[in-house]
């Protein structure tokens, strides 16, 4: 089985400190040691996978395409530093407009990642920096990581095995 580290998007990978909702190809600026912190993860052994409410698609703020062009952006900003991320998964929705099972703090998108990459839990992490990030993690057995809002990913290195 693998081990995969799942990292929240905004605030996590990415910052949100002039924005509630990213989606703007401009507005991308990685936090701190994200590319340090994923190429050392990725060099011990680990996945990594984006895992992202974006419920402003269904507010109708930006589209799904604006999203997927965001995180194409993301993926190529992080691959020129010698990181990566294995795979990005979001929810579209927002409990304003609907109910779904896949926004977090629901485990689904982790579950989907687990099933789909034969990923196992009792290795694995989740990172972010909300309540609802650790609140899926622990939901799909993983041990979590709480980190300050556009920190120093770096910071986490520490405490991951």
């Amino acid at each position: 089985m693998n081990k995969a580290i799942f990292f929240d998007r905004d605030g996590t990978l990415n910052s949100n400190k002039e924005h509630y909702y990213v989606w703007k190809v401009g507005d991308l600026r990685l936090n701190p040691g994200v590319p340090e912190a994923l190429a050392k993860l990725k060099s011990r052994g680990y996945m990594l996978i984006g895992i992202t409410n974006q419920g402003g698609i269904s507010k109708g703020e930006y589209t799904t395409e604006d999203v997927e062009g965001f995180h194409k952006a993301l993926l190529e900003a992080l691959c020129q530093d010698g990181a990566g991320l294995d795979e990005i998964y979001y929810c579209p929705h927002h409990d304003s407009n609907e109910n779904c099972l896949c926004r977090k703090p629901l485990p689904l998108m982790i579950e989907k990642a687990m099933a789909r990459f034969n990923i196992d839990p009792a290795l694995s992490y989740m990172v972010g920096d909300a309540p609802r990030d650790m609140e899926a993690g622990k939901a799909a057995g993983l041990k979590t990581i709480l980190i300050e809002s556009n920190s120093d990913l770096r910071n986490i290195l520490n405490k991951i095995h």
